[in-house]
């Protein structure tokens, strides 16, 4: 009967009052939260999330998190990272796009970047080891402005060049204000013209 008990997932609330606990903080007025690696791990993101009003940067990677969600209230969270789940859609992360800046999903079962097209102020976006297959989903971040920094490796459409300078240059070419592909950064002609 313990040892079921000791599985059973935890809540938000749960892994709140545990951070707060080995922290000695108060989360709500805390700006950087990090429940990563919880045992037992975390199932849902939940409502309890939304009090952490004063998040600039919340980590819940390596987990067992099966979507996003009640981040909503989290008006100041510039950087959310939550590789490393069971995420298979990023529904929900629109309710943040005022002020995402950075977002690290990589390692997770995502297909569709249809949202990302919300994400306006988004300048990281770490999607590495997902299910991408079509190149019609990476051309969806042609809506995100300032998106400059884009790792993308692993993901099933790269499969469908020859090598990885080929990957990066098809990126390139269609991300343009993208700097850097995968960690290299990219040098253009124009940058030399002037």
């Amino acid at each position: 009967m313990l040892l079921n008990q000791a599985l059973k997932p935890l809540t938000c609330k749960e892994a709140i009052t545990r951070w707060e606990k080995e922290k000695g903080e108060v989360a709500s007025e805390a700006t950087v939260i990090e429940m990563q690696f919880q045992w037992p791990p975390i199932e849902k993101m939940d409502g309890a999330l939304s009090t952490l009003v004063n998040c600039e940067k919340l980590s819940l990677s390596s987990n067992i998190i099966d979507k996003i969600a009640g981040i909503a209230g989290m008006r100041n969270l510039k950087i959310l990272s939550l590789g490393r789940n069971n995420i298979k859609t990023l529904s929900g992360i629109e309710t943040v796009a005022e002020t995402l800046e950075e977002l690290w999903i990589s390692y997770n079962g995502i297909d569709k970047l249809k949202v990302m097209t919300a994400m306006k102020n988004l300048k990281v976006f770490y999607i590495a080891n997902n299910n991408i297959r079509e190149w019609a989903e990476v051309n969806r971040l042609q809506d995100c402005p300032n998106l400059r920094d884009l790792v993308l490796f692993g993901n099933p459409v790269m499969d469908t060049q020859a090598d990885a300078e080929t990957w990066r240059n098809q990126v390139q070419n269609r991300l343009k204000q993208v700097s850097k592909i995968d960690g290299v950064p990219i040098v253009r002609v124009e940058d030399f013209e002037g």
